[in-house]
């Protein structure tokens, strides 16, 4: 991830300190020197934010005048000194300028742990004395926001804060106050940070180049000297201060530097991956035993430096006092703690018996979407070569199934088309049945910050106005489950004007005559009519994608979870396909993963007509190759999918199921009738970090490490590998998911002998074409793959750029079948109910319901109603409601919003306490090809209590705060000051620099 930059111009040739180097014309020359391995100051640069042109450290000799590099274009020719004594001088009195702001105490400062650009650069210029003395500004410390502080008498005004928060999360949150005396960083203009809209991504306190934001978790736990009592503290920066006057700044300098060194020794940084949602951040944690200081992200494939609230601040799940620490047996008064020897050996006891007694196909095991790759891989291994079912699932079932099937109908792979990078690039961004801000935040910053930076259009499809739905260039809300209707009309209005890529049809897609029958009663009129969209808006639309240049597609929940979801996923690909949008950069299909690791649980096999790399087991082939390495013969029968467990289990048929880390009894639909499946189910195994609802119904509860805990690989949404790293030992009495399978496989007579996720690694590689070259020393530190993976390493981060994945290379448009919805409201269901996630908590809350400033911000689930049903009704925010459908009911609070209109409801699918969850009111209902729940055809009543409580969304909350939007820190306003001097006067600053902001909001590198 780079900043926003021109594109690169044509190569030329300039001299830096007398050496001829290679650079691009329009190039910041900041960068070239960088490359050159140069030394030079630069505090308010940073490689990701690109020139912000505040803190002119990076003050050179360009052609003879003073100017700065950062803010500066290369041009042919050009020659730049860095380290004349004009350069010099000007770079130390920039800096003393900067320090001017910044009361200087290192070797007891939280943040010198050798990150600290304003200290390194202390460091570098090598100033004797700070000749501007530091000045209190008169604002207090903000110490409101639960995960961060700023410090106003900490701030030097880089606006490298700014800049991330306007361009790069696009948040647009803070702002700089230049025409004020005394400026300072600003949240909605003026208010404490928890009464604004601030999301706390941490992208301002990654990028802070000094202690003015900081981790609350760091404060006093980072340092040798940083937990001292607050008034030794003040004394202690007293005495620094004070011995600076005769000693110069380079002694202290020294001091600090020793006092940092020491705590390299005490702090350990570990890199890992993201546990929460699809689009694979990758960081370093910064731990000291297992206290967590802080997370810092910086080289992550995906995300860079940015991170969203939960990957930033959201791990004190980890070491919650709920940890599940010894394994549980459950008796006739209750659960007992047992050994874990006891409950492996009960555990592989009870599935021989039940295996011997009812046959192999009675015993079932569902996969973790959190859990590693090496982990879900054996638990279908564990199904297959050791008990001999293809009884195995996992939660993609619940979600992303029908989006995967679309695909592999239409372009052969079930996966996204491309990487956030092709998002990035697209010159449109169509949008559908996708919270994507809150559900995918940092993947949803790069369609923000493309959208402001004038690069990419965006239009979005959706019931609900969400963040990108307010954003949108164009906002659709059609009818709910109708997106199938007006995605055809629109596919075929493009077909019947001719406005197809007909050369890419020709040349790359088959069936072309009988997807256009299949369209022939999807008229204008007819979608207009179904959905609510007026055939006008429809027409306009399939003109503009027609015409665009590049288009990606975005879709997720509200596609794929409902009657038609296979259906509505093939025909996005379908328009992909008329259009010419598949295997060029910014171009393809995009369905968002929503667990960290869904893809990889599709990957490893974890369904029940597929091994690892979507291998159907009726497959010669497949079979002969997991015949040779496994030593059984695979079983070409459809096992059972999670839909199908609860019905299997009244019938009698099912007798064990094994659960990995999911919370079915919360997140599968009609979960009244799943408990009474579990509660006929004659041995259910729970495995899990906490004791869940699901739990409850467990003959055996094993306790689970968590991801921090482990080693292993995620596969994100981009089918990107990455591996994490062990930040920190299983909390004692856990086990890691594949170290459980293990032991009660060798108990079962199997020869398994891993010592390491590696060796797992190594036989998925043998066994999986898409992950052929996939090694542990290739994903080393922040490296990466995205599958499919030769042997030799090579990886495809974009795929289809000349073969689609059929034998014959071509695509093949999928006819039209329309399923509309079964549940549509009626006179004693009048409403209808739509679900999906909230920013702040993941999935049913389970782990970001430990993290206590996160339920701080939201404490419990809600149901959103709109001002006219509110109206209508006679409810205000804060009341209670029952929510009725004919398979449940909920009692909730009501917030009146309009993010929903009409007869239109939204409640969160996660929940506080089991008895609001949402999935008591869905029914069994489902996407006719993949057996995934139609959640979101629900239809539900209202009833008003009399009770009214708080409103459900607390102030703290970022929904009431009010963004400033702005092009980034807008250094010309400091420029206009009548008090700014450019270092070396006036006169020395070249005009290049005056112009530069404007010509760096250009596109991405």
């Amino acid at each position: 991830m780079g900043p926003a930059r021109p594109p690169r111009g044509a190569a030329v040739s300039i001299q830096v300190d007398g050496v001829a180097w290679a650079a691009h014309e329009g190039e910041p020359l900041l960068e070239v020197i960088n490359r050159a391995q140069i030394e030079l100051a630069q505090v308010c640069y940073h490689p990701q934010l690109g020139p912000v042109q505040t803190c002119d450290t990076c003050a050179v000799e360009i052609d003879g005048a003073l100017g700065r590099a950062c803010g500066t274009p290369v041009r042919a020719g050009m020659v730049v000194r860095t380290q004349t004594q004009a350069a010099r001088t000007a770079q130390r009195d920039a800096y003393d300028r900067l320090v001017a702001n910044h009361d200087l105490y290192c070797t007891v400062c939280d943040n010198n742990n050798g990150n600290c650009t304003v200290h390194n650069t202390l460091t570098l210029l090598a100033p004797q004395h700070q000749t501007r003395p530091f000045q209190p500004k008169g604002y207090p410390r903000d110490d409101s926001n639960p995960f961060y502080r700023y410090d106003p008498d900490q701030c030097i005004l880089c606006g490298r804060c700014v800049e991330a928060c306007q361009n790069v999360q696009v948040q647009e949150t803070l702002s700089i106050n230049w025409e004020a005396e005394q400026p300072r960083v600003l949240w909605d203009g003026g208010r404490a940070i928890n009464d604004s809209s601030c999301v706390s991504c941490g992208h301002c306190v990654t990028v802070c180049p000094c202690n003015a934001l900081m981790e609350n978790t760091m404060l006093g736990e980072a340092g040798l000297f940083t937990g001292i009592p607050l008034p030794v503290w003040n004394a202690a920066v007293d005495v620094v201060k004070g011995v600076e006057a005769s000693t110069g700044l380079q002694a202290i300098t020294a001091i600090s530097e020793i006092e940092a060194a020491g705590r390299e020794r005490l702090i350990q940084k570990t890199k890992t991956v993201c546990t929460y949602c699809g689009v694979g951040c990758a960081f370093e944690v910064w731990t000291k035993g297992r206290q967590i200081l802080k997370v810092e992200p910086g080289q992550g494939p995906a995300n860079g430096i940015s991170t969203c609230v939960k990957g930033k601040f959201g791990w004190d799940y980890v070491n919650s006092p709920e940890r599940l620490t010894t394994p549980l047996i459950r008796e006739a008064t209750g659960f007992r703690e047992a050994s874990w020897d006891e409950a492996l050996d009960l555990i592989a006891s009870r599935l021989e018996g039940l295996r011997a007694a009812h046959g192999p196909d009675a015993l079932a095991f569902v996969a973790s979407s959190k859990s590693t790759n090496e982990d879900i891989f054996l638990v279908q291994k564990f199904a297959r070569q050791v008990i001999g079912t293809n009884n195995v699932d996992n939660c993609s079932r619940y979600c992303q199934s029908p989006a995967t099937r679309g695909l592999s109908q239409t372009v052969g792979i079930g996966g996204d088309s491309g990487t956030i990078h092709d998002i990035e690039q697209a010159s449109l961004v169509l949008i559908v049945g996708s919270n994507t801000a809150e559900s995918h935040p940092v993947l949803a910053t790069r369609v923000k910050r493309a959208q402001k930076l004038g690069r990419t259009r965006v239009i979005v499809a959706d019931l609900r106005e969400h963040e990108m739905a307010r954003r949108a260039d164009q906002f659709l809300r059609p009818r709910p489950g109708t997106d199938f209707v007006w995605i055809s009309a629109v596919c075929k209005f493009i077909l019947d004007h001719g406005l197809e890529d007909r050369a890419f049809l020709a040349a790359r897609v088959s069936g072309l005559d009988e997807y256009r029958e299949s369209l022939a009663g999807y008229t204008l009129a007819f979608a207009a009519q179904e959905t609510g969209l007026p055939a006008a808006t429809l027409e306009a639309l399939a003109r503009q994608i027609a015409a665009e240049e590049r288009v990606c597609i975005l879709w997720a929940m509200g596609v794929t979870q409902q009657c038609g979801g296979s259906d509505t996923s093939a025909a996005l690909s379908n328009l992909l396909l008329l259009t010419g949008n598949y295997g060029r950069t910014g171009t393809g299909a995009y369905p968002l993963r929503g667990h960290n690791n869904v893809q990889g649980a599709g990957d490893m096999g974890a369904m029940p007509d597929q091994v690892s790399g979507y291998q159907k087991t009726t497959d010669p082939l497949t079979v002969q190759r997991h015949e040779r390495e496994w030593g059984v013969t695979l079983r070409p029968e459809r096992g059972l999918d999670n839909t199908q467990l609860t019905d299997a289990a009244l019938e009698g048929t099912l007798k064990g199921l094994w659960i990995t880390g999911e919370e079915m009894s919360l997140t599968d639909a009609n979960v009244n009738h799943l408990a009474r499946g579990f509660e006929a189910l004659d041995f259910l195994v729970v495995q899990d970090l906490y004791f869940t609802n699901t739990a409850r119904y467990a003959d055996v509860v094993l306790p689970a490490a968590a991801s921090l805990e482990k080693e292993g690989t995620f596969t994100s949404t981009e089918r990107r590998i990455q591996r994490l790293y062990r930040v920190m030992p299983p909390l004692k009495g856990t086990r890691a998911d594949w170290e459980i399978y293990q032991a009660v496989a060798q108990r079962l007579g199997a020869g398994w002998n891993y010592t390491h996720p590696a060796d797992i690694m190594a036989e998925i590689a043998r066994l999986t074409p898409f992950y052929a070259g996939v090694t542990y020393e290739r994903l080393a530190g922040h490296g990466s793959l995205c599958w499919p993976v030769a042997e030799d390493g090579t990886d495809t981060p974009l795929l289809y750029t000349e073969r689609f994945h059929f034998p014959d290379g071509r695509a093949r448009l999928h006819p039209a079948t329309y399923k509309p919805r079964a549940s549509a409201p009626n006179t004693e269901y009048d409403l209808h109910l739509n679900s999906g996630r909230l920013l702040e908590h993941f999935h049913e809350g389970n782990m970001t319901f430990q993290v206590p400033g996160l339920a701080g911000k939201v404490p419990d689930t809600f149901v959103e109603v709109s001002p006219e049903l509110a109206a209508e009704r006679g409810l205000q925010s804060g009341q209670w409601v029952r929510l009725v459908s004919p398979h449940g009911a909920v009692r909730v609070r009501a917030l009146v919003t309009s993010r929903v209109q009409g007869h239109e409801l939204y409640l969160p699918m996660n929940a506080r306490h089991a008895e609001a969850a949402v999935n008591r009111l869905t029914g069994s209902g489902g996407d006719s090809q993949t057996n995934t729940p139609a959640y979101k055809d629900t239809s539900v009543r209202l009833e008003v209590l009399p009770e009214v409580g708080d409103n459900p969304l607390p102030r703290g909350n970022p929904r009431w705060g009010h963004p400033t939007p702005q092009t980034g820190a807008e250094v010309t306003r400091k420029w206009a000051r009548p008090d700014y001097v450019f270092p070396g006067g006036p006169q020395a600053l070249r005009g290049d620099s005056l112009n530069a902001r404007a010509d760096a909001l250009g596109t991405d590198d």
